[in-house]
């Protein structure tokens, strides 16, 4: 990787983080109404709130991938773990090793506060960034199950 600096989200990157936030729901085929991402953005700019998040940022100045994570409690530890819950890189540089930086920022920061574990989600057609997360982490046996009561 050459170029990409890893730094926290700041006010002045609402323009670029929405464009990237778009671009991980459509990739998901989601959406989320104004609201949600209103309060997204202004948690993530605030250092006392979470989730928390990073971008990357190319020699240009332009963000070129998000991250987001949070810190729970857990039963099975005295610390937390860490949820790695989005993370998103622009397609024209993938590849670039920013999306690995991004991971390491969040274990770096989940390293500081005390983290036991840092676990993420991913769909399994997300074939492209499985490879990368093979290489960073540990495929869980787990499944997952929800229920939305609205």
């Amino acid at each position: 990787m050459t170029d990409v600096t890893i730094r926290p989200l700041a006010a002045g990157d609402r323009a670029g983080w929405d464009a990237l936030w778009k671009g991980y729901l459509a990739f998901y085929e989601s959406a989320v109404p104004g609201e949600v991402t209103e309060t997204t953005w202004a948690r993530l700019i605030d250092p006392a709130d979470d989730p928390y998040g990073y971008c990357a940022v190319d020699a240009s100045g332009r963000l070129i991938g998000i991250v987001h994570y949070l810190f729970h409690r857990s039963t099975w530890t005295t610390s937390c773990y860490c949820y790695l819950e989005d993370l998103f890189v622009d397609p024209a540089v993938r590849g670039s090793g920013a999306g690995r930086a991004l991971i390491e920022a969040v274990y770096a920061a989940a390293a500081e506060k005390g983290a036991t574990r840092i676990y993420w989600n991913t769909q399994h057609f997300n074939s492209r960034a499985r490879v990368l997360y093979d290489r960073v982490a540990t495929l869980s046996p787990f499944i997952q199950y929800r229920y939305s009561p609205r």
